[in-house]
């Protein structure tokens, strides 16, 4: 069927086509009136054409960003562009079509949309994303989407969409809430992940699961987190902790030597206990990229006399040289004070000896155990970091900022690694109780007997999370789906049979049943583009993101509903 619009797109144009009577459609992308000649560039999808005219008269009241169909004949230019995808050649303009008025002036220019306010450019996204450099990210992220899906498929895994409307269940976040019209009260919730729909499907006798999945989070926005966000969620019966490994591995994998020419870990991804990523990074998210590494000197500093040490943890970095003013040290002092710390101590080893102003606060036993342990060069700095609760978290952060100042960290990598068995439980100062640390859901490590016996800060979880380049990729898990292990693994956190039997009802019923052993995990796909395309802020790679603060300016939500709704919700709006 013949397109009344266009015969061909306007990138797709080459010499090949010179001599042909084509005809293209688009947006006017820009006018050039010369007098005698008009020089217009038409832009579709997949790029420009130049478009040339000696009737200028009918470019009178032509405005940029309409939309228009021209036909005309394809000749070789005699100024060839080499920036241009067609800038060997141009169409002489036959006749031309105004399909749509751009009626109102430019909010921003489109082509340097991303120089507008981030408000302004989500209150305009269709304009925004008219912008190539905006609108090829969301090709681009349809494109990861595809492949992924096609691996998938390959794993021999059965796309499933599970539902969008469901129940409220405490699963860590804040729920989304939908008041019911027909039970007056009562309210349906927008699941923060299909976590409990794909156990479920794993009950039902599906061996391998999975879906692109929207999840739904009523938590602050920030630069990787919006209220609405997407994961490649995945599920499998009588699979064990190393099926999802390798899995993910071919996923992540494949996915990153695909679209990057980035150096990429090889499979299989380094294993790094929870415990461990804690002691040597400071953070379950390491960027291994960073070469820095903390240590632990508590033992060493055991009897120091400096109060500044004293009943602490103390945390050290070694870096090879740091060649840098006073200025820049207090500079590092002032930021770590600004995450919390108590401040920031750092010694200089030259000519065999260590220098700094806290070296005359330590006994000569101890500067030979320092220089020892950590195996002091001439040039090296070591930075000191002591505080009761907090040592690791600020010398995560300070490594972080080393890696980044001193320019160590390898932009052309991405390193990946499994961070594995994290704490099924982690004290609540505030509450005064245990509470789950990662998924309620997971297999804790030796089950019953580990639940009945051990000590409950030594208990572990078959719980792993991908990290690559600093950043959280995937959350995952061995289901519990034994339902005495988990009665007692939820009484440890403080909620009785009951609860369960209440709050997850479809699950405490399913698993009496007959349930199958299952794994899975969930990839971020917002985050997998976000690290591909080298963008720090989530809503880049979005097509219509909320704003920081949670609103959605293009279609003016979060609204108000009328009387007439709210009183068929029995709802009533009480003011503060």
């Amino acid at each position: 069927m013949e397109n009344i619009y266009r015969s061909h797109y306007c990138g797709n144009l080459t010499k090949e086509n010179v001599g042909q009577t084509v005809r293209v459609a688009g947006w006017i992308n820009s006018i050039r009136n010369l007098g005698s000649l008009v020089f217009v560039t038409l832009r579709d999808e997949t790029g420009l054409v130049q478009i040339i005219s000696e009737d200028t008269a009918l470019f009178s009241n032509l405005t940029r960003e309409s939309t228009a169909t021209i036909t005309g004949t394809v000749r070789m230019r005699s100024d060839i562009n080499p920036k241009m995808k067609t800038g060997e050649i141009e169409i002489v303009l036959e006749t031309m079509e105004i399909l749509g008025l751009c009626q109102n002036t430019l909010p921003f220019e489109v082509n340097r949309s991303k120089e507008a306010s981030e408000e302004t450019r989500l209150k305009y996204r269709y304009l925004d994303l008219r912008n190539p450099a905006v609108h090829d990210k969301i090709v681009f992220r349809v494109q990861v989407i595809d492949f992924i899906r096609q691996t998938m498929k390959e794993l021999g895994f059965t796309e499933i969409a599970t539902p969008i409307i469901t129940a409220s269940s405490p699963e860590g976040a804040r729920d989304f809430v939908i008041p019911s019209r027909n039970y007056k009260g009562k309210f349906y919730a927008l699941p923060q992940a299909p976590q409990i729909y794909k156990q479920l499907l794993m009950v039902s006798g599906f061996n391998r699961y999975f879906q692109i999945a929207p999840c739904f989070r009523d938590e602050d926005c920030r630069a990787d987190r919006t209220l609405e966000f997407y994961q490649l969620d995945l599920e499998m019966s009588f699979a064990t902790e190393e099926d999802v490994y390798a899995v993910g591995e071919k996923v992540f994998y494949d996915t990153f030597t695909k679209f990057s020419n980035r150096e990429v870990s090889p499979r299989p991804f380094r294993r790094i206990p929870y415990r461990e990523a804690i002691s040597k990074y400071g953070t379950d998210k390491p960027d291994l990229r960073n070469p820095l590494l903390i240590e632990d000197i508590t033992d060493i500093l055991a009897n120091t006399e400096f109060n500044g040490f004293k009943n602490k943890t103390i945390k050290v970095i070694k870096v090879e040289s740091c060649a840098k003013p006073n200025s820049w040290y207090k500079k590092l002092e002032d930021f770590i004070k600004a995450k919390g710390a108590a401040g920031l101590a750092y010694l200089k080893y030259e000519d065999g000896e260590l220098k700094g102003s806290i070296v005359k606060f330590l006994s000569e036993e101890e500067i030979a155990s320092l220089i020892k342990k950590l195996n002091l060069q001439d040039g090296n700095v070591i930075f000191f970091l002591a505080d009761a609760k907090n040592a690791s978290k600020y010398a995560g952060i300070l490594r972080t900022k080393l890696g980044e100042d001193l320019e160590l960290i390898d932009h052309n990598k991405y390193e990946f690694c499994i961070i594995n068995d994290f704490p099924m439980y982690e004290y609540n100062e505030e509450d005064q109780k245990w509470d789950f640390g990662h998924n309620p859901f997971s297999m804790p490590k030796g089950g019953l007997e580990a639940l009945e016996s051990a000590n409950i800060e030594d208990i572990l979880a078959y719980q792993y999370d991908f990290v690559c380049n600093g950043n959280e990729m995937a959350s995952g898990a061995v289901r519990n789906h034994d339902i005495g292990i988990m009665k007692k693994a939820f009484a440890i956190a403080g909620y009785d049979e009951e609860v369960i039997k209440n709050k997850f009802r479809s699950l405490y019923t399913a698993f009496q049943f007959g349930a199958p052993p299952h794994a899975g995990m969930a990839p971020g796909i917002d985050r997998i583009v976000m690290l591909l395309t080298d963008e720090e802020n989530l809503r880049e790679v979005q097509v219509f993101p909320p704003n920081v603060s949670g609103m959605d300016l293009l279609m003016g939500s979060p609204n108000t509903l009328d009387a007439k709704q709210l009183k068929e919700l029995g709802i009533e709006i009480t003011e503060k």
